[in-house]
């Protein structure tokens, strides 16, 4: 069963934190960016549960875990509530910031619904090798961050990350997108940039490789047979980050 609390942690963190990706690496929101003047930074804050900053300019945006000073503040009474705002089924009612709503309403709305765009594709968008490429680079990171916030909030999860020794793990795509998964006292942190000393190291041969495991059109037992996941170092790490990864596919499949 997928937890509510645990899937407001994903949405904020994975699902929404992917609009620092896209907006890096999307034409598309780079010219919704564009019409920025002054930077709007936007803050989201959940009752009982994740709130996170998210800074816009026109060169793209960044989010910060936490509240902070912000122009426009979303305040949320429950975890529950929250994701029915990711799901689009329920409209945020901002309590600061009414003379930027039309930020709300445009650039930001511009920028989600090109993130649903992206990550929820159609079979014919996906014939466009571009878009394709932009897709499975979005999922990975999405997914590089779900996997620190199923082990920090999931109960299963958790039990997985208390298995876990303290350090780095690789995870990445050859000549594509790579992360850190960080440990330390069986907390962990995404960091989207590769650990300059990994304990363990996952990494997929290319992006088409990771796309068929992504979508579970690849057997993952016989890519590690044939070489085309790349595995190395504590094998404890690996083990545990692959029943992480197990979770995420439950929540965000």
């Amino acid at each position: 069963m997928k937890d509510q609390k645990t899937m407001a942690y994903l949405n904020m963190y994975a699902v929404l934190g992917t609009l620092e990706n896209l907006c890096e690496l999307d034409p598309k929101c780079k010219e919704i960016l564009s019409g920025i003047k002054k930077p709007v930074s936007l803050c989201f804050d959940v009752k009982d549960g994740p709130a996170a900053t998210i800074k816009f300019t026109s060169k793209g945006c960044r989010m910060e875990d936490g509240v902070k000073p912000c122009d426009i503040k979303i305040p949320v009474s429950s975890c529950e509530k929250f994701n029915q705002i990711i799901d689009g089924t329920v409209t945020p009612v901002p309590s600061k910031g009414f003379s930027k709503i039309g930020f709300l309403l445009k650039t930001f709305t511009a920028l989600t619904d090109r993130l649903s765009e992206v990550m929820q594709p159609s079979e014919e968008a996906m014939k466009d090798r571009e878009f394709f490429e932009l897709n499975v680079k979005c999922t990975f990171y999405t997914i590089a961050v779900a996997l620190a916030q199923i082990g920090n909030q999931d109960e299963i999860g958790k039990h997985s990350a208390s298995y876990m020794v303290d350090g780095d793990i690789l995870f990445g795509i050859k000549d594509g997108p790579t992360a850190t998964l960080r440990v330390k006292d069986h907390h962990l942190v995404t960091i989207k940039q590769a650990p300059e000393k990994p304990r363990a190291i996952m990494k997929f041969s290319d992006i088409d490789l990771a796309y068929a495991l992504f979508t579970g059109t690849a057997n993952a037992l016989e890519c590690v047979c044939n070489g085309s996941i790349e595995i190395h170092g504590m094998a404890s790490m690996i083990d545990n980050m692959n029943r992480l990864l197990d979770r995420v596919a439950l929540y965000l499949g």
